[in-house]
């Protein structure tokens, strides 16, 4: 298997429901900013709206920090809405929905599930050059916490700006980091 990290996000071009709108989502949108692709199987589901939920409460924490959340299923953008309309959960969601009915997104990024058209839980963090930083591939099953995700991202964005640093577990913006040499081997 192949690994998506450092590798430049694949072009796409993807209809969209967002904030009460249908607009055009491609890869252009997402350079020269941090971004997050959260890949799910279904709308009207059950885990799925705990997480685009989570994920909703959190929201401004990621806008702050200069990142856009995009959600995706294969669902199309004419069921986001609909979903969006019968659901108080979803109805918190300011972050664009993306639609990719055809699977064309979820196989580029590797989470698509062939006999069942729909995509496991994938989560993708770029940076603002189109590079993949993060990607978490999750059975259908098992959620996903928006507090690891906004602190995963922190870590990706530390690293970033200060290129000999690296973060160890647990860290948290104002922690003490790592500085790589010779003389942490055996020490740490």
């Amino acid at each position: 298997m192949t690994t998506l990290i450092n590798t430049k996000i694949p072009e796409f071009k993807v209809e969209a429901y967002h904030k009460d709108d249908f607009k055009t989502v491609t890869h252009n949108d997402l350079m020269g900013k941090w971004s997050i692709l959260f890949f799910y199987p279904a709308d009207f589901t059950f885990v799925c709206p705990t997480e685009l939920g989570d994920m909703a409460d959190k929201y401004e924490e990621f806008k702050k920090m200069g990142v856009e959340v995009y959600s995706v299923s294969t669902d199309t953008h004419f069921v986001h809405k609909a979903w969006h309309d019968a659901s108080e959960t979803i109805k918190k969601i300011q972050y664009p929905m993306l639609a990719d009915p055809t699977g064309l997104l979820s196989r580029a990024f590797g989470v698509h599930i062939e006999e069942a058209g729909l995509a496991y839980r994938g989560t993708f963090v770029i940076n603002p050059e189109g590079m993949i930083k993060l990607a978490e591939i999750h059975d259908n099953g098992i959620g996903r916490n928006a507090d690891e995700l906004l602190r995963k991202v922190q870590a990706a964005q530390f690293v970033a700006t200060h290129p000999n640093e690296v973060c160890p577990a647990k860290w948290r913006p104002g922690e003490d980091t790592l500085k790589p040499g010779l003389d942490l081997v055996g020490k740490i």
